[in-house]
């Protein structure tokens, strides 16, 4: 491929609407065309990339026994009616009606199309096990699109559904599976994923992991034992608290505190620590608006995703009005009155405490001394609190967790029945007795994992792509290619590359030394061969690589052998 025939452009400057920089680079470096919000036309740099990416997937889920298909995008309600999440999911599922009037969904997953593929296939216990995967375009209507191909409303994703006749047999299954996503990543160039613990959310089912690309512009927050190396998404990493109480318990009294409304302000105020001040977060259901009060350990956080798998239903943040009866800024659980219907809960970091600052639920006062064993008997806690640094770990018990940030890049579920069951797939098994399959489900997104990389290995000029993945394996250069005896050596050297199936860029373009090395730097190709008249008085060509870890002087007459050598090497 010559660059002056390469579409799209290269420019120096940081697009200013671009907060993370893969993107940056990306809009830069000529890999995606923003459409609209969360859409991105693909440039043939990041194509190449993703088809690399794509082609180690297949081969890797080929290895265990994955069999390739093709779901559609379009889907009838119907469809999704049959497992329930047609009305479960909220906004993120795009909803419309064909010229028919037939309700329709885009899909953004595609469970319900997998089991509408085989169940009547699969009807006997002589069809299993089986996977079957896609690489496929999907629709998710996110909210809030982020960080170019980090957070879209359409991407490609590879997902996989693996079928069972139990769950011995499943859990044999998602451990080859989660082998082969290590070595996805591992192909990939991807030194720095782990696989996490994690919640499964809408996907359902009891056992699920993720695989985060450690970085600190991740939006997820991982939970990791330096101890015993546990890992686990803080959305599911238990909270562990162990607390000591005082050996007297103060008598509980009203203490005046105008217009300290934080715990921060009423703690500052009467000179108590956080960690002994009990502290309301309010929320309402989204199905009927009732009231959540959830009473957790001032210093900690609430971990929303848990509060919603308890109560089995979604959440927002509580709209609090006179009408309601709790004085916002001053609830306490002692006395504790609302209008209408309400769930009161208590986290686990609140067992075993006493002597604490809570709100008088009177505007302007809170109480001090509480002691809930003593002031609000019979209270049940539950794990409702965030994992924190220098946390507990719940394998080791060593109080040695650490908070990172990461990108999800894959994740895995054990999903069991929820899909097969409510969807009516059934088979007969040796007995001639009706069962329901157990499965299995296990996604990447593609478009994500190619800028995970490029976040993870870039710097301030461009991408650093890793051999496997890159655009290209060799970027040619010839400088002052106006001269005939550059031009000569280049164009014999570009057709010599091609010929061993070297996957090669030439930029003969006329341009100043410093727009080539910049346009290079931007494509991010692993090794760079430059050819300029000094280099040929000296007999040699310059080889770099993208990384600043290679620079010799290449032998022109060996260039072809020590560039495959090379490209074989950085492939391992």
């Amino acid at each position: 491929m010559k660059l002056d025939k390469l579409i799209g452009d290269r420019f120096k400057e940081r697009p200013s609407d671009c907060q993370i920089d893969s993107h940056a680079l990306m809009v830069r470096g000529g890999y995606i065309k923003y459409v609209a919000n969360g859409i991105f036309s693909n440039f043939p740099p990041l194509k190449r990339v993703t088809r690399k990416i794509e082609q180690i997937i297949r081969e890797e889920m080929d290895a265990i026994d994955g069999q390739e298909v093709m779901f559609p995008v379009v889907m009838p309600a119907s469809l999704w009616e049959e497992s329930g999440r047609y009305t479960s999911i909220g906004s993120e599922l795009l909803r419309f009606k064909d010229r028919n009037r037939q309700p329709m969904v885009l899909g953004m997953t595609h469970e319900e199309a997998a089991v509408q593929l085989v169940r009547e296939y699969a009807n006997s216990y002589t069809k299993y096990p089986f996977m079957i995967y896609q690489i496929q375009t999907k629709f998710r209507d996110e909210a809030r699109p982020r960080g170019g191909l980090i957070r879209v409303r359409e991407f490609t994703m590879k997902d996989a559904y693996s079928f069972h006749t139990s769950q011995e047999d499943l859990e044999e299954y998602y451990k080859r599976a989660h082998k082969a996503y290590e070595n996805v990543y591992k192909r990939c160039g991807c030194d720095n994923v782990i696989s996490v613990k994690s919640d499964s959310g809408m996907m359902g089912g009891a056992v699920s992991h993720e695989f985060m690309m450690l970085t600190p512009i991740g939006e997820d927050s991982i939970a990791i034992c330096k101890k015993c190396g546990y890992t686990a998404n803080v959305e599911a990493a238990p909270s562990i608290i162990r607390n000591t109480r005082d050996e007297v318990s103060e008598e509980l009294k009203e203490v005046n505190t105008p217009d300290q409304h934080t715990i921060e302000d009423v703690c500052s105020f009467l000179n108590a620590p956080k960690e002994k001040s009990l502290k309301a977060v309010v929320y309402q259901k989204n199905e009927d608006d009732s009231f959540v009060v959830l009473f957790i350990r001032g210093d900690l956080d609430v971990n929303e995703t848990k509060l919603t798998n308890f109560l089995g239903g979604d959440i927002h943040p509580a709209v609090i009005d006179e009408d309601c009866g709790l004085a916002a800024g001053f609830i306490g659980p002692v006395g504790l009155k609302i209008n209408g219907e309400h769930v009161v809960l208590f986290d686990e970091s609140l067992k075993n405490t006493n002597n604490l600052v809570c709100g008088a639920n009177k505007v302007d006062y809170h109480l001090t001394g509480l002691d809930l064993e003593r002031d609000c008997p019979g209270i049940e806690y539950h794990d409702f609190a965030k994992a924190i640094d220098g946390g507990i770990c719940p394998e080791c018990g060593e109080t040695a967790l650490t908070i990172s940030r990461g990108i999800e890049v894959g994740n895995i579920f054990q999903l069991g029945t929820k899909y097969s069951k409510s969807m009516g797939m059934t088979y007969l098994d040796k007995d001639g007795k009706e069962q329901t399959p157990i499965m299995g489900c296990y996604g990447i997104g593609v478009g994500r994992l190619a800028a995970s990389v490029c976040e993870a290995s870039h710097d301030d000029f461009g991408p650093i792509w890793p051999m496997a993945i890159a655009p290209w394996q060799v970027h040619l250069c010839a400088v002052r290619s106006d001269d005939e005896n550059v031009k000569a050596a280049a164009d014999k050297l570009y057709g010599d590359l091609q010929a061993a199936g070297v996957e090669v860029i030439y930029d003969d373009r006329n341009v100043r030394a410093g727009v080539m090395f910049s346009d290079a730097d931007l494509l991010g190709v692993p090794l760079r061969v430059i050819i300029s008249p000094r280099n040929l008085e000296e007999g040699i060509y310059e080889l770099k690589s993208r990384d600043k870890k290679i620079e010799e002087k290449l032998d022109p007459a060996k260039a072809v052998e020590r560039l495959k050598d090379l490209i074989a090497e950085l492939m391992k």
